[in-house]
This record gives structure tokens, sequence and C-alpha cells, in this order.
């Protein structure tokens, strides 16, 4: 994004990235990803370059924007479904109730039930997020975006005009897990360091995944930087699907193995 600041307005890098985190059959903590940033442009126009992206990259691949993986076919050809958070609850955990998804007491108590951890500092749509990944990611089988994003979870992203607790961001899902995240950047300095400012209130308060106050970035954000779209593409688990496989581990060149005895 500082290059963008600095007048590239497209910029692209496939980079190794590295996240203290656990492993297993989809995750490892060094991986492979695509990023890329375009100025004078948001997350809608995003979405719409990653399905032509994903039906090309299938084609070059395998000949078809059709592939099979895991016995089941999934088609690049044709639009993606996209939802909101609530939405996608709704329609795959029916046993939810609508009352049920807007009371913030009774989803961190379904969450706890569901030995899932909540913080005193999760708004509304942060235990939302929360109840759709313990209940729903392993569900969306087919290309599926989940949009607009609760903003306390997202705090690199631009607010969304009709509603500023959510923010212009998506998350792709694809056989039961999620291959990219993109969203509009927040590009006003101030509204920036302000929502840091929160993330490290919210760190200091036992939110894991908060992020810390980046003086560098804001900076940065000071000298102008234009309506832009950004977004990473997991490269390792879309191999995964292109090559029919079930493990994380197939796709990387040197896994995690366990210790000769």
């Amino acid at each position: 994004k500082r290059l963008v600041v600095g007048g590239f307005e497209r910029v692209f890098e496939i980079n190794r990235n590295f996240r203290n985190e656990g492993i297993s059959t989809r995750h490892n903590p060094e991986f492979t990803m695509l990023e890329f940033y375009s100025a004078y442009t948001d997350y809608r126009a995003l979405m719409s370059l990653t399905e032509q992206m994903f039906a090309e990259v299938a084609r070059a691949v395998t000949g078809s924007e059709k592939i099979v993986y895991q016995g089941r076919e999934i088609d690049f050809g044709r639009p993606f479904a996209r939802l909101t958070i609530v939405e996608a609850l709704a329609r795959h955990a029916t046993l939810y109730t609508p009352a049920q998804l807007g009371d913030r007491a009774w989803l961190a108590a379904e969450l706890t039930r569901l030995g899932e951890p909540v913080h005193d500092s999760d708004g509304l749509g942060g235990l939302q997020l929360s109840l759709f990944d313990a209940t729903v990611e392993s569900q969306l089988f087919e290309p599926t975006f989940i949009v607009d994003y609760p903003a306390e979870v997202s705090p690199l992203a631009r607010r969304h005009d009709r509603d500023p607790s959510l923010t212009e961001r998506f998350e792709l899902f694809i056989a039961g897990r999620e291959i990219a995240n993109g969203f509009s950047e927040l590009n006003d300095p101030d509204e920036q360091a302000a929502v840091f400012r929160e993330q490290a209130s919210r760190k200091e308060s036992g939110d894991a995944e908060a992020m810390h106050y980046d003086a560098d970035y804001v900076r940065a954000l000071e000298y102008g930087l234009p309506p832009c779209g950004g977004e990473g593409i997991g490269i390792d688990r879309l191999v995964m699907l292109l090559t029919d496989r079930n493990t994380i581990r197939d796709v990387i060149l040197f896994p995690q193995m366990r210790r000769e005895e």
C-alpha cells in the first residue's frame, strides 16, 4: 500500500507469509500468498476480478472452468454467490432465529456452549462472525463471497456507506475453507489512527486477533492514499483445489514432518 501512496497504481506480490498458528489439513504456519492492490477501485470490482481470475486459472491448469474436488464438481464459470454473514447463517444454520442472531447476550452464551472464545469487547457483529466460523464456514463448498464484514474485525477496511458498523470487505470460501480476503482500503489517516487505538485497547483486553497501533502506516496515509482495493489469495489452498488434494501438506515443498524416533 505504501507503493500505491508513492504513485504505483497497480501493485502485486507473490510472497511467503508466517503466522504463529497450529498445523492442520488446511493450515500451515508458513504459506504462499498472492497480494495485490489497485488504485481507483473497490471491493465490488475486486470480486468481479476474482471470479474472472479463478475461471482463467482453472482453464489454464485443467483445460476447463469446471473442476472436480474430492468427488464434487466446482464450476468457476458461474457467478459466485454473495451473502452477508447473517444471510449465510440464516441459510446454512437454520436452527437459529433472526431474534437470536440479533441478541448479543444470546450469541455469547451460544458460542460459550460451542466451546468458542468470547471476549467482553466483542460486539454483535464480531459474535455473529464467530458463530459463522463455527457453524457455517465448513458448509460453503460452492464458491461463495461473504460480504460486508463487521467494522470491529476489519481494522484496515473502509466503512460501508449505508451502515458504518459494516465495511466494504469480503472473504471467498470454496470447499469449506477461506481462499481469499479483500476490501476497499480505509484511506483516511485520522480514522485509521482511531481504529488502531481501539484495536490496541482490545488487544490489551485479551483479544489476540486485534492489531497493534501502526504509526508508520498512519504516517504513510497522511501523504495520501487514493481510493484503493486490496486482496490476498491463498496460493497453497488454490493449488489444493486444482490438484484435488485434501491436505495442504501435499502442495508444500517442505512441510512440517514428525521427528524420527
